[in-house]
């Protein structure tokens, strides 16, 4: 049989704050079905339950907004980006944007294997005054480890937190709010979540925050410092 002709596209989008709490499989249904909506001719697999050739970078956690979030999805034809551009960002749903779109030519490492590092902006309003937790954040910046119990429903283990960090910890104040910046590894055996690194500060100064203010954003995913879309 003759070998079948496929092109890559890869995308950069935004999952945006009324998409908070939707998973990571819901929000990629979501971009499937707009990928359907914009009539754009997808290949799926063979079998007896054919899916969407379609793959995503580094899920992010439920709560968790993103203005970078990277998916790839394979067409049968080679349609200019312009066009796909223009089908698929018309029919995404409130709350996901397409930033980029760029054909990707030749072989070339899957999505999910490139990124190695994530960068979050955490804000949150805390009862405690500013200058508790620079003090909080200046001793977590100076240890050599620091360890976070991590508990899901089937075990409990520790965390630490430092070998996955890129970087020191920043914080500021920022419009009545105070606002974190971390740059953390992502790893084959797994990565530090930043709600982990606040609750690690919390506990570590005896300080206060309001959970229902917390606002955590995705501000970059990358490999080897460079943005996904530039990396093969």
């Amino acid at each position: 049989m003759p070998e079948v002709v496929s092109y890559t596209y890869r995308a950069e989008l935004t999952k945006d704050a009324q998409l908070r709490f939707i998973s990571h499989l819901d929000y990629a249904a979501l971009v499937e079905r707009a990928i359907c909506r914009a009539k754009l001719p997808v290949v799926y697999s063979e079998g007896f339950n054919p899916h969407m050739k379609l793959s995503f970078a580094s899920a992010l956690a439920l709560g968790v907004t993103s203005e970078s979030e990277y998916m790839e999805f394979i067409l049968s034809k080679d349609l200019c980006q312009p066009e796909v551009f223009d089908k698929l960002s018309s029919q995404l749903p409130d709350g996901v944007r397409l930033k980029a779109l760029k054909k990707i030519e030749g072989k070339h490492k899957a999505l999910m294997a490139l990124a190695d590092e994530a960068r979050y902006r955490i804000s949150f309003s805390a009862a405690n005054p500013l200058s508790e937790w620079e003090t909080a954040v200046s001793a977590f910046n100076n240890a050599e480890s620091c360890f976070f119990q991590r508990k899901t429903p089937k075990k409990t283990r520790d965390i630490e937190i430092k070998q996955y960090m890129i970087g020191q910890l920043e914080i500021e104040a920022n419009d009545g709010l105070i606002e974190l910046s971390a740059s953390v590894k992502i790893t084959q055996q797994g990565s530090v979540k930043p709600a982990e690194i606040l609750e690690y500060l919390r506990k570590s100064s005896g300080s206060e925050y309001d959970i229902s203010n917390v606002e955590i954003r995705r501000t970059a995913l990358l490999c080897g410092g460079r943005n996904l879309m530039d990396v093969m």
